[in-house]
């Protein structure tokens, strides 16, 4: 029986708990298991996690690995070793104490075998690799992020919060102040980012561009995709030259774009196509990505008409009552109109 232990502790090698996460509740043992994300990545573990009284234990060699530490074990003293460039970690099971370059630190629980498996205490990670972790309790998830830069800026004061929604004043952990800085550990959709603070929280912050500096081919994506899904919803909505913009029964092109860019994106652009044309920085037609404005010759103007390209040559616009908002080949008498692209996210 011990031969078996041991050959599944050779296998799995560590196991982390987490007893000392603040906010984690403890969970029936017929819940499912946690999920753990490390640095916005799920990671994959040798056995699912396991809740025993209370307690959540997770696969830990994977976040070792991740961060391009070598782990080992030592069956003969039932003891690992994780090394990287500037530190060398090590415990033996059973025991309530670690090191980490020689120094001893205490373990809220000592490690054990479940299932087979070696099992160690979450503080092993976090105090150890110096990680930040933090449990999502509306996801059932454990963040752990290993940032030690915090590259994006502040530019509008924003809230922080608990979970990636604000309908509820429960989800708010705090204002973050314009000129601060953060680590962006993912974009989770098109409207939220989860973010680490200097100070050691964890926590989601609106994915707005007003927001912060912060930009990522994914998250244009996503926003460009949830702009064209948006605009989308009012196909068939009639046309009306100078639509009251303060309405959504009737557009005409500019005032749809304006909507659709307010709505989604916070982004406040001018009433008419001609002043919208001065926003953001110029593409080619051949740099055009989802999402960015196309204007075009029109009445007369040499700017009187723009829509929002929608991908795989197509455009999203309203020009006529008869088609109302609708999605229509970017070829034709548009590739004669042409004037300019703008990219204003």
């Amino acid at each position: 029986m011990q031969q078996r232990k041991s050959a599944y502790a050779t296998l799995a090698l560590l196991v982390l708990t987490i007893a000392a996460v603040p906010g984690v509740r403890a969970h029936a043992e017929s819940e499912q298991p946690p999920s753990l994300l490390l640095d916005g990545r799920p990671l994959a573990f040798p056995a699912p996690p396991v809740i025993e009284n209370g307690v959540s234990y997770v696969p830990v060699r994977p976040i070792f690995e991740s961060e391009g530490a070598k782990v080992s074990w030592d069956d003969r003293t039932q003891s690992v070793t994780a090394t990287t460039d500037s530190l060398v970690i090590t415990y033996r099971l059973g025991e309530s104490s670690a090191y980490r370059n020689g120094e001893e630190l205490a373990l809220p629980d000592p490690g054990k075998l479940i299932n087979g498996f070696s099992m160690v205490p979450l503080r092993f990670v976090s105090e150890m690799m110096g990680n930040v972790v933090q449990w999502h309790a509306y996801a059932r998830s454990i963040s752990i992020s290993s940032a030690h830069t915090f590259e994006t800026e502040i530019t509008y004061g924003v809230n922080l919060r608990s979970e990636p929604r604000s309908e509820e004043d429960a989800t708010l952990v705090r204002m973050l102040s314009k000129g601060q800085h953060v680590h962006v550990i993912r974009a989770v959709d098109a409207n939220w980012l989860e973010v680490q603070t200097e100070d050691g929280k964890i926590g989601f912050m609106s994915a707005k561009p007003k927001y912060s500096d912060f930009t990522s081919p994914e998250l244009e994506m996503k926003q460009a995709n949830e702009l064209i899904a948006f605009g989308s919803t009012f196909f068939g909505t009639h046309y009306e030259f100078g639509a009251d913009p303060s309405q959504t029964d009737t557009f005409d092109c500019s005032s749809f774009v304006k909507h659709v860019f307010g709505e989604v994106l916070g982004i406040d652009l001018p009433r008419v196509s001609y002043d919208q044309a001065k926003v953001g920085r110029e593409v080619t037609i051949a740099e055009l990505r989802k999402g960015d404005l196309l204007f075009f010759s029109a009445r007369g103007l040499d700017i009187g008409h723009v829509g929002i390209y929608a991908g795989d040559g197509k455009i999203l616009h309203t020009y006529s009552d008869k088609l109302g908002v609708h999605i229509e080949d970017f070829d034709g008498q548009w590739k004669d109109r042409f004037v300019t692209a703008r990219r204003v996210f």
